[in-house]
């Protein structure tokens, strides 16, 4: 099935969300598909040189009788009017509420406007949209009809699938395709050196990454660097945090509170995080939960274990003992303990760093996560 044109709904945001939904428009449009992205702004991975791929911005219009901007009813419109000029195929909505329900609401239009065939609908759970967003009583009716009512419904690791099914009560008649997350093991690889880049022969260097939300638990990822800064006894070690959100302004006060602002360094949402991941020792992601956990994969493509809570699909992803260590939630000293272990134990680290570079390469490959994307939308248009 060539040039399909193909409508993917995502957010902007550095998340694994629009990370993902990102690298599959730039894969199917190298592929040949015709790609039109929707956002309300360019989501940081996708690059708009490539052929067959087109941005399509929401402009969200103020209502005097509205308090917050109507994004979902802006993104419905924008679907309608691109599908009617491109003729979409299919519209991929990363996360239910909003894009899958927005994507809904298009088709309804477009089929009382007499299209033939309205564009099918897949769906991508990525996990909060699940495990915060679905659990609101609020929401749970719009979110069990927009899964049920999408042709084809994706998660990224069985764990959310499950979730899904339990938290959501959405039938288990629904049928849900695991397509794993993948990394782009070309870009993401570890530093050419021996010893990370970025670091001196002294220096060892810890690493977080997230969108600094409370469910990513960066107390626990401040308590960790604290143990394992007390414990080198004067050898010089560093935290960097990348990323960005509301939890910012508080850990940084944190930072300053315990006398750490020498040592820990807030680098910001980075397109350059290759270079600073493959410049590090130990990644950090003591998370409440995780659906997947994508900065995970991509520090181990990286070649850097992955010390994180043994939460949602991160035991999907990590292989405790070989790629990394997982820890209950909540268990800092743990967590400290087996950092410890590999900074202090050059063969342990060695072993690490080369089984997460193999996993990586050969269990999240991107071609095989891009062919059975195709494949899941060959079998809804039929």
């Amino acid at each position: 099935m060539n040039d399909l044109a193909v409508g993917i709904a995502c957010f902007s945001t550095f998340g694994g969300s629009g990370v993902i939904a990102a690298e599959i428009a730039m894969a199917l449009a190298r592929r040949g598909h015709r790609v039109h992205v929707f956002s309300d702004d360019v989501p940081g991975r996708l690059d708009q040189r490539e052929p067959n791929l087109m941005f399509h911005p929401v402009e969200v219009r103020a209502y005097p009788q509205l308090k917050h901007p109507p994004y979902t009813l802006a993104l419905s419109s924008k679907l309608v009017e691109v599908a009617r000029r491109e003729r979409l195929d299919l519209i991929h909505a990363h996360y239910a509420i909003p894009h899958a329900a927005s994507a809904y609401l298009a088709r309804q239009v477009l089929a009382a406007d007499g299209a033939a065939r309205p564009p099918r609908l897949v769906t991508t759970l990525h996990g909060t949209d699940i495990t915060l967003v679905g659990s609101d009583d609020s929401f749970l009716p719009l979110m069990r009809f927009t899964i049920s009512t999408s042709e084809g419904v994706t998660t990224p690791s069985h764990w959310l699938r499950e979730a899904t099914f339990e938290l959501l009560g959405v039938p288990r008649t629904v049928n849900i395709d695991v397509i794993p997350n993948f990394v782009d093991t070309a870009r993401f690889a570890p530093a050419a050196s021996a010893r990370p880049a970025g670091s001196t022969s002294a220096t060892r260097v810890l690493v977080h990454v997230s969108n600094f939300r409370p469910v990513k638990r960066l107390d626990d990822v401040i308590a960790v660097f604290a143990r394992v800064r007390a414990a080198a006894a004067g050898s010089p070690v560093v935290l960097r945090l990348v990323g960005d959100g509301p939890e910012r302004p508080r850990i940084m006060s944190l930072v300053h509170a315990l006398g750490l602002e020498d040592c820990v360094q807030h680098l910001g949402e980075r397109v350059d995080l290759p270079e600073i991941l493959s410049g590090s020792d130990v990644f950090l992601l003591p998370s409440q939960t995780e659906s997947f956990g994508l900065s995970a994969l991509e520090a181990m493509a990286c070649g850097v274990p992955v010390v994180a809570s043994s939460v949602g699909g991160l035991p999907e992803v990590v292989s405790d003992g070989e790629t990394g260590v997982l820890r209950p939630l909540g268990d800092v000293e743990g967590m400290a303990a087996a950092v410890m272990h590999i900074l202090t134990d050059p063969a342990y680290a060695a072993r690490m760093r080369a089984a997460a570079r193999r996993r990586a390469e050969v269990d999240f490959a991107p071609a095989p996560a891009i062919d059975r994307y195709l494949a899941l939308y060959r079998r809804v248009l039929g």
